[in-house]
């Protein structure tokens, strides 16, 4: 099996590698494509040392030159990210000027990367659909992977989103339990980065009642709640719930702090300068503080099962609604457990949600449709339509001034507002 990985530059794609390393027993070869040629090579070389440190026979090779990439390529791995981290940083930061949010997928910061990422995903896409293998999968890690995945589907390509937040609770309830992950099933529902874990299956029994009740203090704080909200809900909502469920807190203490952005851009440094090391042949602990733990697990297992190999894992993918939540159109993409076969994904059944929960994804689902709208078509007005939509800004006051901001921050990539 062939598989290419567009924006294998990324520092994070020795994680990857590595799981291809240990998990990925199908694969024959791997391409890493990237247009930053000089970054590539260093990713490229470390994660050939990865291969063969591991004893995987794969044959693996890297090219800026995205159509020899694709070519006769059984699965696209797109993990790209337009626009560096300097894009990134902005988004985090423009939106707190406005008292919102800043934040790269939540809220403005989030409509500014779906802005400059869908029209470059569906070029990639397209030049996929004419070059890899017929049925090749495109499997979407690029943020925000819920629009970009409907952007994926709407035309026409066989796409998947992948998340990795569900995999990160399964291995952390799988360790309070003191039982192997694979036996840990969620009911993981909702949309791309605003989801819940309602149940905690093991052998049919939901253990998440015992988890919350033993280790509801712990787990608040993983996801930067206080405990108060989980024991509300009765269940454990994403980390990115808590720009939601305690708004005004983040802002305050995002103002005038550095951003994300800029801690991994320094992280970013440091490793590409381990990574230049020839006899670095494994992944080192600071790649951890990256971020996207278990993402190289998440994507082996997910292509495993496209491929016939496993049926009976449970992943945690974006697929269209379908029917599955029945206050959503079926167009609508959401992100829910599923297990996968060579036929695509195969959602798990979800229990009926509760007002609050349903109606803050219908909300947010509501923006995305506006989001991915002003992606494909731009436009001051579709921006300013979309941040009116969102939950988290909603009004003229400061919907109207932070459109001007977001188009402004982010001019340099929208051909549109040039």
């Amino acid at each position: 099996m062939k598989i290419a990985v567009i924006g294998g530059g990324s520092t994070y794609t020795p994680e990857l590698v590595d799981g291809f390393a240990r998990l990925g027993s199908m694969v024959t070869e791997l391409v890493l494509i990237d247009p930053a040629d000089e970054r590539l090579e260093v990713v490229g070389a470390f994660s050939a040392r990865i291969l063969r440190h591991h004893g995987h026979p794969a044959k693996i090779w890297w090219t800026t030159d995205l159509d020899a990439g694709v070519t006769d390529a059984d699965v696209a791995l797109i993990q790209l990210r337009v626009g560096g981290q300097q894009a990134r940083i902005n988004d985090e930061t423009f939106p707190l000027d406005c008292g919102c949010v800043g934040q790269e997928t939540t809220g403005a910061g989030g409509l500014a990367k779906a802005l400059r990422t869908v029209p470059v995903v569906l070029d990639v896409a397209s030049r996929i659909r004419e070059r890899a293998k017929p049925g090749a999968w495109i499997i979407d890690f690029t943020n925000p992977v819920g629009i970009v995945t409907r952007a994926l589907l709407d035309a026409g390509h066989r796409a998947v989103g992948l998340c990795n937040v569900a995999i990160g609770f399964q291995r952390r309830f799988a360790g309070h339990l003191g039982v192997d992950p694979s036996q840990v099933v969620l009911e993981h529902v909702g949309l791309n980065h605003l989801t819940w874990e309602r149940a905690a299956y093991v052998d049919g029994v939901d253990q998440l009642p015992s988890l919350l009740s033993s280790y509801g203090d712990a787990i608040a704080a993983e996801v930067d709640l206080d405990p108060a909200v989980l024991r509300s809900l009765g269940n454990v909502p994403s980390y990115y719930l808590s720009y939601f469920y305690s708004h005004d807190r983040h802002v305050r203490s995002l103002i005038g702090a550095p951003t994300r952005g800029q801690r991994v851009a320094e992280l970013e440094a440091s490793l590409l300068e381990m990574y230049r090391d020839v006899s670095l042949v494994e992944k080192p602990a600071l790649l951890g503080e990256r971020g996207g733990a278990f993402y190289s697990e998440a994507a082996v297992g997910l292509i495993a099962s496209l491929h016939g190999f496993d049926s009976q894992s449970v992943h945690s993918v974006n697929v269209r609604n379908e029917g599955l939540l029945p206050f959503l159109p079926p167009s609508a993409v959401v992100e829910v457990s599923a297990r996968a076969t060579t036929d695509g994904p195969a959602p798990l059944a979800v229990s009926t949600l509760p007002p609050d929960i349903s109606g803050l994804i219908g909300h947010v689902s509501g923006y995305e449709e506006y989001a991915l709208d002003a992606a494909l078509r731009g436009g001051r007005d579709r921006v300013y339509r979309a941040l009116l939509a969102h939950p988290l800004i909603g009004q003229h006051e400061i919907a109207d001034p932070l459109t001007d901001r977001l188009i402004a921050s982010g001019r340099a990539h929208l051909a549109w507002a040039r």
